[in-house]
C-alpha cells in the first residue's frame, strides 16, 4: 500500500487528495478544500498566490500532523499559462496575474501584429486566446514592468509552488507547452519566437517530463507538517494534461475527450503535433501529455456560463446551488434559443449578456433561471458537436466514443444533451480527473505504474462510470442547424 498527495488547483478552489494504491485499485479521500479566489487591485487581477501556498502548507500538516501519513510522492497541478517571475536570489519579482487580467487584450493584438498569426503558429501550435502567457509577457513588457528585465526564471504556477515545496526550479512539460512560446515538434522552447518580440529567453528554464522526482520537502516544511523528507514530483502538471491521463480509454474504438469543468478541453490524443493551416483555421492547440502524447484540442467557455449566472444571482440575493440549477433546467423548455458560449469569456453580469445576445439576435429571450441554464447546457452541446466535426475532419476518421471527465461529468443533464447532439457514445467519469491522473502520474514516477496504459487500466478498474448511448434525433440536428446559423 502507497500513499501519494495531490494538490489540484482550480479556478475556483483548490484541493488536498490523498490517493492510496493497492492492488492495481486507487482509492481517494479529499483532506482539505480551500477557495482560490482572484484579487484585484487598481493595477489589475492577480491569483492570492501567498494564500494558495498557505493553504497547501495546510493540506500537508493535516497529513502529517494529524493524519499520520508516510507519503510516497506529493505533486502539484494547475490550470494553464499563469506564471511568477523569480531573482537570482529565488524571490518572487513579479507575482502571478490572473489570466483574466484585462491588460492581456491589448497587448495580444499588439504581440499578433507584430509577429504574425502564422509565425505564432508554426512554431507553437497553439490556439490563440488573449490569456495565453506568450500575451501576458508582452503585457508585462508593454508595461515597463521592471521584474520582468531582473527575473532570472520563470516559473507557471505548478512550477512556482512545486519550488516553494522541494527549492527546485523547474518547468514541468505538460504546463510549458501551454505558454504559446514552446515549441511540440521541435520540443523545446520556441525562443525565435520570443526574439521577435523582444522578450527576455534567459528566465526559460529546464524542461522536465511528467512524473520526474524533484526532491524532498525543504527541511522547515518537514518538521512543520512531520512528513520527513517526502519526495515531491512535477506531476502532469496541467490540470487538463492529468486530467486525460485518467482517461479510461480501453479497445479500438476511436474516441475523444471532454475534460469537463469551468472551462471545457475538447480533444483528441495523437503521437505527434498537427501543425498546419488547417489546423491554424480550426484554431485548434496541440499540447503535451503524459509519454509524450498530444493534446490536440480545443478550448470552449464550459461550465464557466452556469458559474457566473449563478454568481450574478447570489449577489441579487437568490442563492441556488447547482443542483438546483440543474433541476430548473431539466423543467424549462427544450431549444428555446442558442448561444455561443465563446463570447461570454469575460466575468460579469452573465444573465443579462445572455438576454441581450438573444435580443440582438432575434430570439426568444429566456426570463427564468431554469431558462438561462437550459440552454446554456444546450449551446454548450452545440459548441461540442461543431468541434467533433473539427476533430474529425483533421484527423480523417469518425470518432465513437467521447469520453466526459473532471467535474462536470457528474452533470447528467450536459451528458444527456451530449449524447443527443452527436449521437456518439458518452461514458461520464471519473469526475476526479485531474487529481486522479496527479496521483498516477506519481506512482509512475515513483516506479510503481509503468505508463499511460496502466494508469487506465487502474482507472478502469478503480471508479464507476456511465454510459450513455447516441442516436440520431431531428430535434437536436434541427437546433445545432439553428446554432450555426446564429454563431454564423
Amino acid at each position: 500500500m502507497s500513499h501519494y498527495l495531490a494538490f489540484d488547483l482550480g479556478a475556483e478552489s483548490g484541493r488536498a487528495i490523498l490517493g492510496t494504491l493497492e492492488n492495481g485499485r486507487l482509492q481517494l479521500e479529499e483532506l482539505h478544500r480551500f477557495l482560490n479566489e482572484p484579487v484585484r487591485l487598481p493595477d489589475g487581477m492577480y491569483w492570492d498566490t501567498f494564500r494558495l501556498f498557505h493553504d497547501i502548507r495546510q493540506g500537508l500538516r493535516i497529513a502529517g500532523r494529524e493524519r499520520n501519513l508516510k507519503l510516497d510522492g506529493i505533486a502539484v497541478d494547475t490550470w494553464g499559462v499563469d506564471y511568477g517571475l523569480f531573482d537570482s536570489n529565488g524571490e518572487l519579482c513579479v507575482t502571478p496575474r490572473h489570466y483574466r487580467d484585462p491588460r492581456n487584450n491589448a497587448a495580444y493584438e499588439k504581440a499578433l501584429a507584430k509577429a504574425g498569426r502564422e509565425t505564432i503558429f508554426e512554431h507553437t501550435g497553439l490556439q490563440f486566446m488573449a490569456l495565453n502567457s506568450l500575451y501576458q509577457l508582452y503585457a508585462a513588457k508593454l508595461a515597463a514592468t521592471p521584474g520582468l528585465w531582473s527575473a532570472s526564471k520563470l516559473l507557471f504556477m505548478p512550477d512556482l509552488l512545486s519550488y516553494w515545496l522541494s527549492g527546485t526550479q523547474k518547468n514541468e512539460l505538460t504546463i510549458a507547452s501551454t505558454s504559446q512560446f514552446y515549441n511540440p515538434a521541435k520540443k523545446r522552447w520556441s525562443t525565435e519566437l520570443l526574439d521577435i518580440l523582444a522578450l527576455p529567453k534567459h528566465i526559460l528554464g529546464d524542461v522536465v517530463l511528467p512524473g520526474t522526482k524533484l526532491g524532498g520537502l525543504l527541511d522547515e516544511i518537514q518538521d512543520t507538517c512531520a512528513l520527513g523528507d517526502a519526495p515531491v514530483f512535477a506531476t502532469a502538471s496541467h490540470d487538463t494534461a492529468s486530467a486525460v491521463a485518467a482517461v479510461p480509454a480501453a479497445g479500438n474504438r476511436p474516441w475523444c475527450y471532454i475534460s469537463s469543468g469551468t472551462w471545457s478541453l475538447m480533444g483528441l490524443e495523437i503521437d505527434e503535433p498537427i501543425v498546419t493551416p488547417k489546423a491554424l483555421e480550426l484554431t485548434l492547440t496541440n499540447e503535451i501529455g503524459v509519454e509524450g502524447k498530444v493534446r490536440l484540442l480545443k478550448n470552449i467557455a464550459g461550465l464557466w456560463l452556469v458559474q457566473e449566472c449563478r454568481r450574478q444571482w447570489l449577489l441579487e440575493g437568490r442563492d441556488y446551488s447547482y443542483a438546483q440549477l440543474t433541476q430548473m433546467a431539466a423543467e424549462a423548455p427544450p431549444f428555446l434559443a442558442v448561444l455561443d458560449p465563446d463570447q461570454f469569456i469575460e466575468p460579469g453580469h452573465m444573465p443579462q449578456r445572455m438576454a441581450e445576445y438573444c435580443r440582438r439576435t432575434g430570439q426568444t429571450v429566456p426570463e427564468t433561471p431554469g431558462q438561462f441554464v437550459r440552454i446554456s447546457l444546450e449551446s454548450l452541446a452545440y459548441r461540442y458537436r461543431q468541434v467533433l466535426e473539427m476533430l474529425e475532419a483533421i484527423a480523417g476518421y469518425r470518432i465513437e466514443v467521447i469520453h466526459v471527465v473532471g467535474g462536470g461529468s457528474r452533470n447528467g443533464l450536459l451528458n444527456r444533451f451530449l449524447a443527443g447532439a452527436t449521437g456518439r457514445i458518452v461514458v461520464a467519469g471519473p469526475s476526479e480527473a485531474t487529481a486522479i491522473g496527479n496521483l498516477l502520474v506519481q506512482a509512475m514516477g515513483a516506479g510503481e505504474i509503468s505508463g499511460l496504459a496502466q494508469i487506465r487500466k487502474v482507472v478502469r478498474n478503480s471508479f464507476d462510470l456511465e454510459t450513455i448511448e447516441g442516436c440520431a434525433d431531428p430535434a437536436w440536428d434541427r437546433a445545432y442547424e439553428k446554432y450555426l446559423r446564429v454563431r454564423g
